[in-house]
Protein backbone atom coordinates (compact mmCIF):
# COMPACT_ATOMS: atom_id res chain seq x y z
CA UNK A 1 0.00 0.00 0.00
CA UNK A 2 1.56 3.19 -1.17
CA UNK A 3 1.21 6.52 0.45
CA UNK A 4 -1.36 8.04 -2.38
CA UNK A 5 -3.16 4.70 -1.11
CA UNK A 6 -3.22 5.93 2.70
CA UNK A 7 -4.04 9.53 2.08
CA UNK A 8 -7.14 8.49 -0.38
CA UNK A 9 -8.44 6.14 2.69
CA UNK A 10 -8.47 9.58 5.01
CA UNK A 11 -11.50 11.65 3.67
CA UNK A 12 -13.93 13.37 6.49
CA UNK A 13 -16.65 10.70 5.88
CA UNK A 14 -14.11 7.60 6.60
CA UNK A 15 -12.59 9.36 9.40
CA UNK A 16 -15.90 10.22 11.08
CA UNK A 17 -17.18 6.87 10.62
CA UNK A 18 -14.31 5.41 12.45
CA UNK A 19 -14.50 7.77 15.09
CA UNK A 20 -18.62 6.95 15.73
CA UNK A 21 -17.21 3.29 15.59
CA UNK A 22 -14.53 3.85 18.75
CA UNK A 23 -16.90 6.41 20.36
CA UNK A 24 -16.92 3.71 23.77
CA UNK A 25 -13.44 5.51 23.85
CA UNK A 26 -14.00 8.99 24.23
CA UNK A 27 -11.57 11.69 23.35
CA UNK A 28 -8.69 8.86 22.50
CA UNK A 29 -9.54 8.22 19.01
CA UNK A 30 -9.84 12.26 18.34
CA UNK A 31 -6.36 12.94 20.23
CA UNK A 32 -4.99 10.05 18.54
CA UNK A 33 -5.34 11.04 15.00
CA UNK A 34 -3.38 14.58 15.26
CA UNK A 35 -1.01 12.86 17.14
CA UNK A 36 -0.06 10.53 14.35
CA UNK A 37 -0.02 13.36 11.89
CA UNK A 38 3.37 14.54 14.14
CA UNK A 39 5.02 11.30 12.79
CA UNK A 40 3.41 10.63 9.18
CA UNK A 41 3.12 14.39 8.29
CA UNK A 42 2.01 13.20 4.97
CA UNK A 43 -1.58 12.51 6.55
CA UNK A 44 -4.41 15.15 6.09
CA UNK A 45 -4.32 17.02 9.84
CA UNK A 46 -7.01 19.10 8.15
CA UNK A 47 -9.31 16.10 7.35
CA UNK A 48 -9.06 14.89 10.97
CA UNK A 49 -9.56 18.71 12.73
CA UNK A 50 -12.43 19.20 10.42
CA UNK A 51 -13.96 15.39 11.53
CA UNK A 52 -13.35 16.22 14.88
CA UNK A 53 -15.02 19.36 15.35
CA UNK A 54 -17.80 18.04 12.63
CA UNK A 55 -18.07 14.60 15.33
CA UNK A 56 -17.53 16.29 18.99
CA UNK A 57 -18.47 20.03 18.33
CA UNK A 58 -16.57 22.85 17.68
CA UNK A 59 -15.55 23.45 21.37
CA UNK A 60 -15.04 19.47 21.99
CA UNK A 61 -13.31 18.91 18.21
CA UNK A 62 -11.25 21.85 18.97
CA UNK A 63 -9.85 20.72 22.22
CA UNK A 64 -9.11 17.28 21.15
CA UNK A 65 -7.47 18.00 18.16
CA UNK A 66 -5.15 20.87 19.56
CA UNK A 67 -4.03 18.05 22.56
CA UNK A 68 -3.11 15.31 19.98
CA UNK A 69 -1.42 17.85 17.50
CA UNK A 70 0.75 19.44 20.48
CA UNK A 71 1.46 16.65 21.86
CA UNK A 72 2.77 15.50 18.43
CA UNK A 73 4.81 17.87 18.25
CA UNK A 74 6.45 18.33 21.38
CA UNK A 75 7.44 14.19 21.30
CA UNK A 76 8.57 15.08 17.62
CA UNK A 77 10.81 17.81 19.09
CA UNK A 78 12.15 15.67 22.49
CA UNK A 79 12.95 12.92 20.47
CA UNK A 80 15.23 14.79 17.79
CA UNK A 81 16.40 16.72 20.78
CA UNK A 82 17.32 13.53 22.65
CA UNK A 83 18.88 11.78 19.66
CA UNK A 84 20.24 14.74 17.81
CA UNK A 85 23.51 13.72 17.91
CA UNK A 86 22.82 10.41 16.04
CA UNK A 87 23.88 9.61 12.55
CA UNK A 88 20.58 10.27 10.98
CA UNK A 89 20.65 13.63 12.57
CA UNK A 90 23.53 14.54 11.70
CA UNK A 91 22.84 13.90 8.27
CA UNK A 92 19.89 16.49 8.54
CA UNK A 93 22.35 18.86 9.95
CA UNK A 94 24.30 19.18 7.36
CA UNK A 95 21.55 19.57 4.95
CA UNK A 96 21.39 23.78 4.22
CA UNK A 97 18.59 24.27 4.34
CA UNK A 98 17.73 22.92 7.76
CA UNK A 99 21.55 24.59 8.85
CA UNK A 100 19.38 27.77 7.60
CA UNK A 101 16.25 27.25 9.58
CA UNK A 102 18.26 25.95 12.70
CA UNK A 103 20.63 28.89 12.67
CA UNK A 104 17.34 31.50 12.03
CA UNK A 105 15.53 29.47 15.11
CA UNK A 106 18.69 29.91 17.01
CA UNK A 107 18.70 33.86 16.46
CA UNK A 108 14.76 34.69 16.74
CA UNK A 109 13.66 32.03 18.72
CA UNK A 110 9.48 32.52 19.45
CA UNK A 111 8.55 34.53 17.69
CA UNK A 112 9.12 32.76 13.56
CA UNK A 113 7.90 29.39 14.94
CA UNK A 114 4.76 30.84 16.78
CA UNK A 115 3.92 32.20 13.10
CA UNK A 116 5.21 29.43 11.10
CA UNK A 117 2.88 27.08 13.28
CA UNK A 118 -0.18 28.93 13.39
CA UNK A 119 -0.65 28.48 9.44
CA UNK A 120 -2.09 24.76 8.48
CA UNK A 121 -0.24 23.84 5.91
CA UNK A 122 3.51 24.91 7.35
CA UNK A 123 5.33 21.58 6.67
CA UNK A 124 5.21 21.51 11.03
CA UNK A 125 7.31 18.15 10.75
CA UNK A 126 10.50 19.99 9.63
CA UNK A 127 9.59 23.12 12.08
CA UNK A 128 9.34 20.09 15.04
CA UNK A 129 12.80 18.44 13.59
CA UNK A 130 14.64 21.67 13.45
CA UNK A 131 13.95 22.80 16.74
CA UNK A 132 15.25 19.95 18.17
CA UNK A 133 18.15 20.56 16.39
CA UNK A 134 18.48 24.32 17.27
CA UNK A 135 19.49 25.62 20.84
CA UNK A 136 15.60 27.13 21.64
CA UNK A 137 14.60 26.11 25.29
CA UNK A 138 12.09 23.45 25.88
CA UNK A 139 10.17 26.02 27.45
CA UNK A 140 10.52 28.43 24.59
CA UNK A 141 9.24 25.49 22.00
CA UNK A 142 6.55 23.96 24.25
CA UNK A 143 4.96 27.76 24.21
CA UNK A 144 5.32 28.15 20.50
CA UNK A 145 3.83 24.64 19.97
CA UNK A 146 0.89 25.30 22.70
CA UNK A 147 -0.04 29.14 21.62
CA UNK A 148 0.79 28.33 17.84
CA UNK A 149 -1.06 25.55 17.43
CA UNK A 150 -4.36 26.64 19.40
CA UNK A 151 -4.92 29.01 16.31
CA UNK A 152 -4.44 26.25 13.74
CA UNK A 153 -6.32 24.33 15.41
CA UNK A 154 -8.96 26.45 16.44
CA UNK A 155 -9.01 28.38 13.11
CA UNK A 156 -9.17 24.81 10.64
CA UNK A 157 -12.19 23.91 13.11
CA UNK A 158 -14.13 27.08 12.79
CA UNK A 159 -13.73 26.64 9.27
CA UNK A 160 -14.74 23.03 9.07
CA UNK A 161 -17.51 23.63 11.85
CA UNK A 162 -19.88 25.83 9.72
CA UNK A 163 -17.98 27.28 6.54
CA UNK A 164 -21.26 28.78 5.98
CA UNK A 165 -21.56 31.21 8.58
CA UNK A 166 -17.90 32.32 8.19
CA UNK A 167 -18.57 33.66 4.41
CA UNK A 168 -22.42 35.40 5.59
CA UNK A 169 -20.68 36.70 8.44
CA UNK A 170 -17.13 38.04 7.79
CA UNK A 171 -17.14 40.18 11.18
CA UNK A 172 -15.73 36.45 12.52
CA UNK A 173 -12.46 35.67 10.42
CA UNK A 174 -11.92 39.58 11.69
CA UNK A 175 -12.37 37.88 15.32
CA UNK A 176 -9.96 34.97 14.17
CA UNK A 177 -7.47 37.61 13.12
CA UNK A 178 -7.75 39.61 16.22
CA UNK A 179 -6.91 36.48 18.52
CA UNK A 180 -3.51 35.42 16.49
CA UNK A 181 -2.51 39.42 17.08
CA UNK A 182 -3.23 38.89 20.56
CA UNK A 183 -1.68 35.28 21.30
CA UNK A 184 1.27 36.52 19.24
CA UNK A 185 1.56 39.51 21.58
CA UNK A 186 1.46 37.32 24.91
CA UNK A 187 3.62 34.89 23.61
CA UNK A 188 6.15 37.67 22.64
CA UNK A 189 5.86 39.32 26.26
CA UNK A 190 6.53 35.84 27.68
CA UNK A 191 9.80 35.06 25.70
CA UNK A 192 11.12 38.22 27.05
CA UNK A 193 10.02 37.16 30.06
CA UNK A 194 11.81 33.70 29.80
CA UNK A 195 14.98 34.89 28.07
CA UNK A 196 15.49 37.43 31.06
CA UNK A 197 15.26 34.88 33.52
CA UNK A 198 17.48 32.50 32.06
CA UNK A 199 19.97 35.95 31.41
CA UNK A 200 19.71 35.96 35.18
CA UNK A 201 20.22 32.95 36.13
CA UNK A 202 23.34 32.84 33.87
CA UNK A 203 24.58 35.93 35.16
CA UNK A 204 24.67 34.44 38.65
CA UNK A 205 26.18 30.98 37.90
CA UNK A 206 29.07 33.46 36.11
CA UNK A 207 29.27 35.78 39.36
CA UNK A 208 29.81 32.65 41.26
CA UNK A 209 32.46 30.72 39.37
CA UNK A 210 34.21 33.73 39.38
CA UNK A 211 34.12 34.56 42.93
CA UNK A 212 35.15 30.61 43.78
CA UNK A 213 38.04 31.60 41.39
CA UNK A 214 39.31 33.75 43.21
Amino acid sequence: MDIETIKAFFTIENIMDWISEYRSFGPIPGILLPLVEAFLPFLPLVVFVTANATAFGLWFGFLFSWIGASLGALLVFLIVRRFGDRKFFQFLKRNKQVSKLTKWVDRHGFAPLFLLLCFPFTPSAVVNIVAGLSSISIAQYMLAVLTGKMVMIFTISFIGYDIISLIKHPYKAVIVLGVIFILWLVGKRIEIYINKKVEREHNSTEKRRQEESN
